[in-house]
């Protein structure tokens, strides 16, 4: 049924390629394409006088805040998570409703079809922006912020790094010893693990098992991805609901057994102060873990579209990406870059982790939530 389901999903979607940009047949107040000078559109902003805001981030509530301060306008924030939004985005554009002027998501796989060829939403690139995105990937449709899911393991009495090939984490040393947030609970797992059936990481998994052990991988699935998340499976991950206490519990000293996790980076922002031992492992074969765009939208029944536009201006600058500003959470744009906590920039970690690919995911999760559903 997944599959058949899938399959018309496509159908849809190619039927809708045309709208790919952003734009659709759906009615938009929102107008991209008469040009307007900042000071034009902060008064356009503050003749409109309020702002509203859906987002998946308890951090935009600072944002709006300190944007409120600075132009006058009221904002207010609700909080919801990605299923929440895209069915309330979806139901307030249907019926028309003046509801949200921006929302901030996440899940591809879903806000690309159901949000964005839809044309329930668009996609809307500030000035200060354009010509500052430091990868075309993350331009269109536009990306907020890069959250990156790191493999990380304990290192309390580790001088050397454990894991350098994913292949490890299927063998018996590791079993039972790694764990991640149950994909079926969180829609950016399921979409990692949709990333790797795509032909071009099952190729690179397949060649990391040959360079690892030394011969070909023998399928009993379509491909290498499939392999490595049946044999993952096999091996005894540990599924967890969180990913605080996914950290917690590998980073937790005094353990017999040394663990791993896959979780995102900023959980290590609090590791010294809960006294844990984590550490990234880095640079491993095929990838070092995943990393998920955050997209910035205009609804299409926008109430305020002008301070929509604002407000999107605003957090694309230094002082409205402040609240973002720390590890395990990455800008596209160019001019803020400078992260001191994190050795690593954007760029660097592009190097070392799959990338979520909204298009691949929309075509082919259905088929990978089937079969993780028939190995568990």
């Amino acid at each position: 049924m997944k599959k058949i389901l899938s399959i018309l999903l496509m159908c849809i979607l190619s039927a809708s390629f045309v709208f790919a940009g952003g734009s659709s047949e759906t009615t938009s107040t929102v107008d991209l394409t008469t040009p307007m000078t900042h000071e034009e559109l902060v008064a356009a902003a503050q003749a409109e006088g309020t702002l509203t805001i859906y987002t998946h981030s308890s951090r935009t509530t600072t944002i709006a805040d300190s944007f409120e301060e600075l132009y006058g306008i009221n904002v207010e924030v609700t909080q919801l998570s990605d299923s929440e939004m895209i069915e309330k985005v979806s139901k307030e554009a249907i019926a028309d409703l003046d509801a949200a002027d921006v929302i901030y998501c996440q899940d591809g796989s879903r806000v690309y079809p159901e949000l964005l060829m839809t044309g329930y939403v668009v996609s809307y690139t500030p000035d200060n922006v354009k010509g500052n995105i430091i990868d075309p990937q993350y331009e269109n449709p536009l990306v907020w912020e890069v959250v990156n899911k790191v493999f990380v393991y304990n290192n309390e009495n580790s001088s050397e790094q454990p894991l350098t090939n994913v292949w490890q984490l299927t063998e018996p040393e590791w079993a039972g010893r790694l764990q991640f947030k149950d994909p079926f609970s969180e829609a950016v797992n399921m979409n990692f693990f949709t990333m790797v059936t795509r032909e071009d990481w099952a190729e690179k998994l397949a060649q990391a098992y040959k360079d690892l052990y030394g011969k070909e991988l023998v399928l009993t699935t379509p491909n290498a991805g499939y392999e490595w998340i049946k044999m993952l499976y096999a091996n005894g991950a540990v599924l967890g609901k969180s990913d605080t206490t996914i950290a917690e519990n590998v980073g937790a000293k005094g353990q017999s057994k040394q663990l791993a996790g896959l979780f995102t980076l900023n959980k290590l922002r609090t590791a010294e102060a809960k006294n844990l031992a984590l550490a990234p492992a880095y640079n491993m074969e095929p990838f070092s873990g995943f990393m998920y765009p955050a997209y910035v939208f205009i609804t299409k029944n926008a109430k305020s579209p002008n301070a929509a536009k604002l407000f999107i201006e605003y957090s694309m600058t230094e002082e409205g990406w402040v609240p973002f500003n720390t590890m395990g959470d990455y800008s596209p744009v160019s001019y803020l870059q400078d992260n001191s906590e994190d050795p690593l920039t954007l760029t660097d970690w592009s190097s070392q982790l799959i990338y979520e690919d909204y298009q691949w995911c929309a075509q082919a999760r259905a088929d990978v939530e089937e079969f993780i559903t028939s190995i568990v």
